[in-house]
């Protein structure tokens, strides 16, 4: 597995990527060497967030932490990406290492809830077209994290969304090629 260190708003030392690589390098023995892992590292202000995302075979898995600094960060990001792992086994083992689940799979079967993933509630609506900031303004009026439409320009699905920061994102689906 590749990994791929970049920072915003901080440089990080030699030690600390030293760190970093040690630490996410454990992560490999799920994945095969085509695997890539980034790892973001965003000084906000006095607080540190450390994102990991790792690229494989058209999916990704990923996890972030905010906290004082990048150290206990990448110790409590790494435990959310093998949660996550272990949680979509099943959809991930053709994709993973053949041995990825040999070991913690009774630990991590009991940390996790029994029909986690079925579907309670199906929704149908109907698309509106409408602009980007006329679809954040729903999102701010109906109270919701996401909200999607389509916009009004190309006729495009588009998704805006609130991020953990307060901010809002957009998400713009780009058909596979």
């Amino acid at each position: 597995m590749r990994i791929e260190i970049s920072e915003k708003n901080y440089k990080a030392n030699e030690k600390l990527v030293g760190v970093v690589e040690k630490k996410v390098s454990r992560l490999g023995k799920y994945f095969d060497e085509d695997a890539v892992c980034s790892v973001y590292l965003k000084q906000e202000g006095r607080f540190a967030k450390t994102e990991v995302t790792i690229y494989y075979k058209g999916n990704m898995v990923r996890g972030e932490v905010t906290g004082d600094n990048f150290y206990d960060n990448i110790d409590a990001v790494l435990p959310k990406i093998e949660k996550q792992i272990y949680k979509h086994k099943t959809r991930l083992e053709a994709k993973l290492k053949k041995d990825a689940f040999v070991e913690k799979q009774l630990f991590f079967d009991a940390l996790l809830p029994e029909d986690s993933s079925n579907v309670v509630k199906t929704k149908t609506f109907e698309l509106t077209p409408m602009t980007t900031e006329e679809a954040v303004e729903q999102l701010d009026l109906l109270g919701h994290t996401f909200y999607i439409f389509q916009d009004a320009d190309t006729g495009e699905v588009r998704v805006v969304y609130l991020r953990d920061s307060g901010d809002v994102g957009l998400l713009i689906p780009k058909k596979k090629a």
